[in-house]
């Protein structure tokens, strides 16, 4: 399929899911960061004609990180009528959570409850306004190796670029023609206060972790097999007990 049909094809995918629940949901609600993917979901959200609600949420944002989110939700305004953009400052909320967990302290889990507190954000939002809450993940993130937070980032109610590749992403940023500055942004997940990349964290880049996705021959697949195995948790369903009768 070619990348204009693609950009139809979510966009009208969104608007179908969205009139076929049995309450039809008259708002999308989505967090934006200036990334590639965000920048990619929110526009195609738009691009259905409903009541578009974007939402920039800083935690001790990094400025550079902060000031393309801004730029995007500008970019938005100005191209669609129906996008209302809001900047949430989380500084406060965060700030209080991370003190009153004292005794409880550890980085890793203080960067997933940044993803989380604005999970939670975008759910109060989307209930005031009987919406639904888009996800930005893309299909390496959601799917292969797991690079999101649980309940985060991945607490949402549509995916409409989960089955998009991270590449795929970039063509659709250029064909929605998305900032040239988000587009070239080095990816970052922007939970922590030293600035790290994607690449940085996971050892590989986006087209090396395709192209170990879909091929077992790949230098590069033992390192892909071994990022996925510690995320397996958050991509297969919560464990159940069955008793037997």
């Amino acid at each position: 399929m070619k990348t204009s049909e693609k950009v139809k094809y979510i966009s009208n995918w969104i608007l179908s899911y969205a009139n076929s629940m049995p309450k039809k949901a008259e708002s999308l609600v989505i967090g934006i960061s200036g990334g590639i993917d965000s920048s990619v979901s929110s526009t195609l959200s738009a691009m259905t004609g409903l009541n578009t609600i974007v939402l920039s949420m800083p935690i001790n944002q990094i400025k550079s990180q902060h000031d393309l989110s801004i730029k995007h939700q500008e970019w938005l305004v100005k191209n669609f009528k129906n996008v209302k953009a809001h900047t949430i400052n989380l500084d406060n909320l965060f700030n209080s959570f991370k003190s009153t967990l004292t005794d409880f302290d550890n980085e890793h889990g203080l960067a997933n409850s940044r993803a989380r507190l604005r999970m939670a954000t975008l759910y109060q939002v989307a209930s005031s306004n009987n919406g639904i809450v888009v996800g930005t993940g893309n299909k390496v993130e959601d799917f292969g190796v797991g690079f999101y937070t649980k309940y985060g980032d991945g607490g949402v109610d549509i995916s409409p670029i989960a089955d998009c590749n991270k590449t795929e992403v970039w063509e659709l940023g250029k064909e929605l023609k998305i900032l040239d500055e988000i587009i070239k942004a080095e990816p970052t997940d922007g939970l922590w206060d030293d600035g790290r990349t994607d690449t940085g964290q996971l050892g590989l880049k986006y087209n090396e972790l395709e192209e170990a996705m879909n091929n077992p021959n790949s230098e590069n697949r033992e390192k892909y097999e071994k990022i996925r195995k510690l995320n397996l948790h958050k991509m297969e369903s919560i464990p159940v007990c069955k008793i037997p009768n």
